[in-house]
């Protein structure tokens, strides 16, 4: 059986426990990609680093003359020589790029059942971005009922249910929708890799959106493929909980070198920016001339993509993943393009995140859209003004007025009482800047129309009053500039 317990919010993003039978992995998590032929670090040694679950593919497993009746016969675990928890793939993504592999849904089931596997896949069908809409719907008609069919050979919770659907978010939401039915906790988001592998962020972000709008809140999200640690911070904060990485190995062969927001060549490196192992006690000539190269730089690729994730993790806790997604997300222009995505769905997202954090920092004018700032603009608006109010952009506050509230960008305003509370008294900003201010006036205007009846004066910098004058237009006769 399968659960999943949440601990920690932040944004859309959850830390948490997947318990798989009686283990236990920690949210958000990273599966290592093992093929059993090519093993540049083995699982024992994966274990060593601390790694509580991994990933190999049944149709490798099924196919291969040397571990097929040895996994059969003794188990993935004793064969693999892993304690913890294993998933296996279905041979979904080998249908997808080879065509057929005469390894039917209920043959991959079965076998995936016969050598031990604790997260089983059935035989999706991936579909590819460029599917148009009727083959997108026609393929996901496919994969439900291959869903539907290996539950009746997987009934006790180990079965994970793929959402498929494309690029159409009505899909993704309609797959979202049926897989919640079935009762699986475990639903990956499959076909994404050609979305990442092309920078298509945006998109992404579209389809991840999609599909968590529908699932249960206690669904554990697996998004299928995403192995680069730069992107696993934007994949967090749209709620996906478990990833999978191939790329350690795959970008070791290319003689690429990991960190948190790209990848390098090796070949064109005089340092090693890395605490690592491998970085602390190798030079950057040394690795290039190791016989081990490919192994050492394997290792290296997947220390810093845990590290990563137990980043993102201690964010999550913290309440600061806003600021990683920030700082990661600007390492690439189309991932930017990604973050200014998932900020349009702020006030989605604000239903799911926490209320009070420990800080906010301003980062620019991203920081504006932030579900911190419109919750607060919506929040403001239970603060009583009375018949008369001052709001004070400048520290000036007159006598005459009923009630008074200072400003602080890009929030808006505040009574003196709250101004150690948050977001307030948590958040750092630098000096004022155009796109702060509009977005703490949006506030004050979304609270001058609130109370018609109050009757508003406002002590604004010289420097700001033609922003004032913009952003509260049409509302002259509500307020005064004093």
């Amino acid at each position: 059986m399968i659960s999943f317990e949440v601990l920690h919010k932040d944004i859309w993003a959850r830390t948490g426990r997947l318990k798989v039978g009686e283990k236990i992995a920690r949210t958000p998590l990273l599966l290592p990609v093992i093929n059993p032929h090519i093993q540049l670090i083995t699982p024992s040694e994966m274990q060593e680093m601390g790694i509580e679950a991994l990933i190999t593919n049944a149709y490798i497993f099924s196919k291969s003359r040397e571990f097929r009746e040895e996994a059969l016969a003794r188990g993935l675990h004793d064969v693999l020589g892993f304690d913890g928890i294993i998933m296996t793939d279905s041979g979904a993504f080998q249908q997808s790029v080879y065509g057929d592999v005469a390894f039917s849904n209920k043959e991959t089931v079965q076998f995936q059942r016969s050598i031990g596997s604790e997260i089983i896949v059935p035989m999706d069908i991936a579909t590819p971005p460029d599917r148009d809409y009727s083959g997108a719907r026609e393929e996901l008609s496919t994969t439900m009922a291959r869903i539907t069919e290996a539950l009746t050979i997987i009934d006790d919770g180990h079965l994970a249910a793929p959402v498929q659907g494309g690029i159409f978010p009505d899909l993704r939401e309609d797959a979202a929708a049926r897989v919640n039915e079935t009762g699986a906790t475990f639903c990956p988001i499959g076909a994404v890799v050609p979305l990442m592998e092309n920078y298509r962020y945006k998109e992404l972000v579209e389809v991840v959106l999609a599909v968590k709008r529908r699932l249960s809140p206690s669904s554990c999200v697996h998004l299928f493929g995403a192995g680069h640690p730069a992107m696993f911070a934007l994949a967090a904060a749209m709620g996906c909980d478990v990833f999978d990485s191939a790329a350690y190995a795959l970008y070791a062969r290319e003689g690429r070198y990991m960190t948190p927001s790209g990848s390098l060549k090796l070949n064109e490196l005089q340092e090693l920016p890395c605490a690592c192992h491998v970085c602390r006690t190798h030079t950057v000539e040394e690795l290039k001339k190791s016989p081990e190269k490919e192994r050492l730089l394997a290792l290296h690729n997947l220390s810093v993509s845990l590290a990563e994730i137990s980043r993102i993790r201690q964010a999550i806790i913290d309440g600061t993943l806003w600021e990683v997604v920030d700082e990661r997300c600007r390492s690439h222009p189309r991932l930017l393009e990604g973050y200014r995505e998932l900020l349009n769905h702020s006030g989605e997202l604000v239903q799911r995140d926490r209320v009070s954090k420990r800080r906010f920092f301003y980062r620019g004018d991203e920081s504006c859209a932030r579900t911190e700032v419109i919750r607060y603009h919506s929040a403001c608006l239970r603060f009583k003004p009375g018949k008369t109010c001052h709001i004070s952009m400048n520290d000036q506050f007159p006598d005459d007025t009923e009630s008074v509230f200072q400003f602080k960008p890009p929030f808006g305003i505040y009574p003196s009482e709250m101004a150690e509370t948050f977001p307030i008294g948590q958040s750092e900003i630098p000096g004022w800047d155009g796109a702060m201010v509009t977005a703490g006036l949006q506030g004050v205007r979304k609270y001058i129309e609130y109370y018609p009846e109050t009757r508003f004066t406002i002590s604004c910098p010289q420097a700001w009053i033609s922003t004032l004058e913009y952003s509260l237009r049409g509302l002259e006769d509500k307020y005064v500039c004093i």
